[in-house]
């Protein structure tokens, strides 16, 4: 038996010690035939497959010094399929790191010198779509860095504040002669906003101006020291602490109902659900943490759209505020069943009608089994239905 034993260790030896250092030839993209060829450039995001030896049982790979998911199970000795991450701070990234691949087992690192990207940046939200000249304005989305123009409403804005990681851009609003879109051009490309900002006019239901189709709730104020930082009218939503369940919208200052308006063109009935938002500025100056906002359309609640800022995708809750008015963008795809929380509407007939008319109705309730954390004083203005997509 000590002979067997003596025999078998140093062949276990000899074997542990013949896969040698990895390597990476080459970079094939991630996809069915005849997509899945080899590229001469990755961009954030993409999924590819590293082709070279020895690539199993990595315990690190690295895009432009940014560590990626790593998922043993599509790893073997000649390829390893991997997904760039999304996000690498490029204008940040060391200049020994950029544009490379580093590859590290059990065995060894390797570091393969390749094309890394940036994609075209992508604009998410503005924070006030409708802001005055002098307010502070940040732009959010993916890519925003290596700016070479940046306009506002048609506006050049030519001093700014990009974020480390390309998520956000931040400026002072400069004075704005015509309302237009949000137009980003980078060194990888431009993204345009759909819809304009600074408009007034495009998809209004109601703004407590000239455009006043208010028909009954709350309090409508033009106050600049209550909510500063508006341009006329608006309405204020406000309950105190609410008991458990307790929806009684029709309380004093617990709804904004307006009069029958028309939600979105009736030739635009057949585009999808989401392609449609609805949108208003709020204000809201002290913490709030337990009251919901919910729209409607007319008093049918078969759908409902909920807006709990306050609320985390966790479950956590963070009391909420803002500094001014800020954007609310609701995708009508939002409008769900089940007190919001159930199914989407199928269609944009089938949440709108079809004439797609009727009241803009923003309530407020406690959905909890518990009273709520806290009241809610908050000031909306500029409803809107317009398309983002």
């Amino acid at each position: 038996m000590l002979a067997v034993i003596f025999i078998s260790m140093p062949s276990a030896c000899k074997k542990d010690v013949t896969a040698g250092a990895p390597e990476i030839t080459s970079v094939r993209n991630y996809a069915a035939s005849p997509a899945d060829t080899l590229v001469n450039t990755i961009t954030t995001g993409q999924r590819v497959v590293l082709i070279g030896h020895n690539l199993k049982d990595a315990v690190q790979i690295s895009f432009n010094g940014v560590p990626a998911s790593i998922n043993s199970v599509l790893f073997s000795d000649t390829s390893a399929t991997v997904q760039v991450p999304a996000v690498i701070p490029f204008p940040s990234v060391p200049a020994e790191t950029l544009n490379t691949i580093r590859y590290v087992t059990r065995q060894g690192t390797t570091t393969f010198s390749f094309s890394i990207a940036a994609p075209p940046p992508s604009i998410t939200a503005i924070s006030n779509e409708n802001a005055n000249e002098g307010d502070s304005v940040y732009i959010s989305g993916l890519n925003l860095f290596f700016i070479k123009q940046l306009t506002f409403a048609g506006t050049a804005i030519t001093h700014y504040a990009e974020s480390g990681d390309g998520t956000s851009v931040g400026f002072i609003l400069p004075a704005l002669a015509q309302a237009g879109p949000v137009v980003i051009t980078t060194k990888s490309g431009t993204a345009t906003t759909p819809f304009n900002v600074n408009d007034d006019k495009t998809g209004v239901l109601c703004n407590f101006d000239n455009v006043n189709t208010f028909s009954w709730g709350t309090s409508t104020d033009n106050s600049s020291i209550t909510y500063p930082g508006n341009r006329g009218y608006y309405a204020v939503l406000k309950n105190d602490v609410l008991p458990a369940g307790d929806g009684t919208w029709w309380g004093f200052g617990r709804s904004i109902n307006t009069g029958d308006v028309k939600w979105v063109p009736t030739d635009s009935l057949g585009v999808a659900v989401g392609d449609y938002a609805i949108k208003f500025e709020i204000n809201v100056r002290t913490a709030w943490s337990g009251t919901s906002i919910y729209v409607v359309k007319g008093l049918s609640f078969d759908y409902l759209a909920r807006y709990e800022p306050w609320q985390g995708t966790d479950g956590t809750v963070a009391p909420f505020t803002t500094k001014g008015w800020r954007t609310v963008t609701i995708p009508l795809s939002l409008f769900r069943t089940n007190d919001g929380k159930g199914t989407a509407a199928a269609s944009l007939t089938t949440l709108l009608g079809a004439t797609a008319t009727g009241a803009v109705n923003i309530q407020t309730k406690n959905f909890s089994g518990s009273p709520s954390a806290s009241g809610l004083q908050a000031a909306i203005d500029n409803i809107r239905v317009v398309k983002i997509k």
